[in-house]
């Protein structure tokens, strides 16, 4: 996932997809606690992730404010 790919997104949908990463991102902690986790790297890839999506929802509301 890219910036690029996540600009192009709405507010409601970055919304919905950071959820589904935390979601995503808790249940790899979970696997990783039990030592069920194949690929440990995937975690620091998700953390990216939503750090990517919060980053453009901030820049998306700092533009609506900036507009209004």
């Amino acid at each position: 996932m890219n910036a690029k790919e996540i600009r192009e997104n709405t507010l409601p949908e970055l919304n919905e997809q950071l959820g589904k990463l935390k979601d995503e991102l808790f249940h790899l902690r979970f696997q990783h606690a039990i030592n069920q986790l194949d690929n440990p790297m995937r975690i620091v890839a998700v953390k990216k992730d939503i750090a990517k999506v919060k980053t453009v929802i901030r820049e998306k509301e700092l533009s609506d404010s900036a507009n209004a």
